[in-house]
């Protein structure tokens, strides 16, 4: 399997799904209730990757600062006001920093938090689970 860029964790196949399974459900036993309830920390995490760009733009921020145009020009089609309004969201949800310099025209970077780099290990689960979808497709 090709490591993503920037990637901090090493590939464990299948052993990644176990992991997050079993935390889900020890943390909601703690909890002492249904984990698909109010609260349930799947819809919260899913709060943050709905967006069909969302996860997209945090695997390309997992290397590092970019800027605007970088991002725009490795996800391809995506238009300037929908790669705005995700960069805006995850700003607002915490996940990524914007950095503006005072230049003429003004540049602007972003990078992951501290909190948006957790999420690696979901984009991990992700590519992992994409794998394996792309290797059934083949028979």
């Amino acid at each position: 399997m090709s490591e993503m860029p920037g990637s901090r964790i090493a590939p464990r196949k299948n052993a990644l799904f176990g992991e997050l399974l079993t935390f889900w459900l020890v943390m909601a036993e703690k909890e002492n209730h249904d984990p698909c309830l109010a609260g349930c920390p799947v819809q919260a995490t899913a709060s943050v990757i709905e967006h069909k760009w969302a996860t997209l733009i945090v695997r390309d921020l997992l290397s590092g600062k970019k800027r605007f145009s970088e991002l725009q020009r490795s996800l391809g089609s995506i238009s300037a006001k929908i790669l705005s309004d995700r960069l805006k969201d995850l700003e607002q949800k915490g996940l990524l920093r914007r950095t503006v310099y005072p230049t003429v025209p003004p540049s602007t970077e972003y990078e992951l938090t501290e909190l948006g780099k957790e999420i690696e290990i979901v984009i991990r689960a992700m590519q992992v689970f994409g794998l394996q979808l792309q290797a059934h497709a083949r028979g």
